[in-house]
């Protein structure tokens, strides 16, 4: 009878995170939830699965569709793997926001999969830091979020040129389409096809737009100007249009703002789109400016109208969100990432007949919040601190017959090979 043979790799677009790697993350993750708690937001988490119809609703195609991984639970609802968690934390707030004093702020670390083609900063499951503000329309809220997104960076030790957030504003977007006479009703299908300008060839992006219903002089134009030209059409529409000026201002007071607390890395981009149809007002990108890495790391904005997706009366709502894999790369990118030693302890076993004795001054010390690394058989010394330099351990407790004979231990450094001779605990 053949035996099964199993594949030992993970499914394609995901990774295992042995011990090295795992530290990595844990220190993005770790330095996310320290920079939002300094802002007073709290942490939440909604379930991996949700209905798939909140995704389809407002996620847009990709998203909420090709990319989406759906399956029919024992009852014969529709469900999915969050792709994303804007929709998931909506649907949470919309059932505590009535009665919830304002501003909630939340934020979560979770897990996510698209079913997309894996790339370098793209991966089908991905981890998200996801911080929200819900219940205020002030610009405040919307300049806090912007201002945490640049001290998230900050905290990673970003030089001020490393990077640059990008700002635009729906509400410019909205009217921007009229100044080159495209005035359909439904403009998300015009939106998703901007935002993807950068992975189309220029016919591509022309054929589309004209296939959702633009005329080809309005989408060469439009093309024209994703691409840096039709500057005096858009500089005279600003000028002329009181919506396309009042957006504008909102924008150029944020940056004002910004400037005044000494962020220096924030431009008006009147190209930026963003590809989420729940999107409604100021939408920004964080951009790597390596030469290596030029793309976007990340990116968020104000969604106040998702909520009626529930049943419930809209509110107010900005947010943002960095991914593990596209900050992992910048830290790479820029060297920033640290060296991640975890302070452990090896404690060889020296002799069989010392096995109480040692595990006991193993729970001392562990009782003191030292992590260790109890052997299980006995090893000679020589054999021990050969193990724990392959461990990558600094710290070797020695314990045989002789330090036993003097009621006292030892914890030989790694690292500059001195020795510190302490008594046993309880002595």
């Amino acid at each position: 009878m053949s035996k099964i043979k199993l594949s030992n790799q993970e499914p394609k677009g995901t990774s295992d995170w042995l011990p090295e790697e795992f530290a990595i993350r844990h220190y993005i993750f770790t330095t996310w939830r320290r920079v939002c708690r300094s802002y007073g937001f709290q942490e939440y988490l909604t379930p991996l699965v949700e209905s798939a119809e909140i995704y389809r609703a407002k996620s847009g195609e990709d998203i909420g569709g090709k990319e989406l991984v759906t399956f029919s639970d024992l009852g014969g609802r529709e469900l999915c793997i969050r792709p994303e968690m804007t929709p998931s934390v909506t649907r949470l707030v919309s059932k505590i926001y009535a009665s919830a004093p304002k501003p909630l702020k939340f934020f979560s670390i979770a897990n996510f999969m698209r079913n997309e083609k894996p790339q370098r900063g793209r991966n089908r499951e991905f981890w998200q830091l996801n911080c929200d503000i819900f219940g205020s329309a002030s610009l405040a809220a919307d300049l806090e979020i912007l201002q945490l997104s640049l001290d998230v960076m900050k905290a990673f030790g970003a030089p001020d040129d490393s990077f640059v957030l990008r700002l635009n504003s729906r509400k410019l977007l909205d009217n921007l389409l009229s100044v080159f006479d495209i005035k359909l009703k439904n403009k998300a299908p015009i939106f998703r096809i901007l935002d993807k300008y950068g992975k189309l060839s220029a016919n591509e992006f022309i054929d589309r737009l004209e296939g959702e219903g633009v005329d080809k002089p309005a989408a060469t134009r439009l093309a024209a100007f994703m691409g840096g030209g039709e500057q005096a059409a858009f500089a005279a529409a600003l000028e002329n249009s009181p919506e396309l000026k009042a957006a504008k201002q909102e924008i150029d007071f944020v940056i004002q703002q910004l400037e005044a607390l000494s962020y220096n890395q924030v431009k008006f981009d009147p190209t930026l789109i963003r590809g989420f149809d729940y999107y409604d007002g100021l939408v920004f990108e964080v951009f790597d400016n390596h030469p290596d890495n030029r793309r976007a790391l990340f990116g968020g904005g104000r969604y106040n109208g998702l909520a009626e997706l529930f049943g419930t009366e809209s509110f107010p709502a900005v947010g943002v969100a960095p991914g593990d894999e596209t900050t992992r790369l910048f830290l790479e990118s820029w060297h920033l990432l640290p060296l991640i030693a975890e302070e452990r302890y090896y404690f060889p076993l020296l002799s069989a007949d010392l096995l109480a004795e040692s595990q006991s001054l193993a729970a001392a010390l562990r009782a003191e919040g030292k992590d260790v690394l109890f052997a299980f058989e006995p090893q000679r010394p020589g054999k021990a601190l050969e193990f724990a330099n392959k461990q990558g351990i600094k710290k070797v407790v020695i314990f045989g017959s002789e330090e036993k004979s003097t009621d006292q231990y030892k914890i030989k450094d790694m690292l500059s090979g001195t020795e510190s001779i302490l008594t046993l605990p309880g002595l």
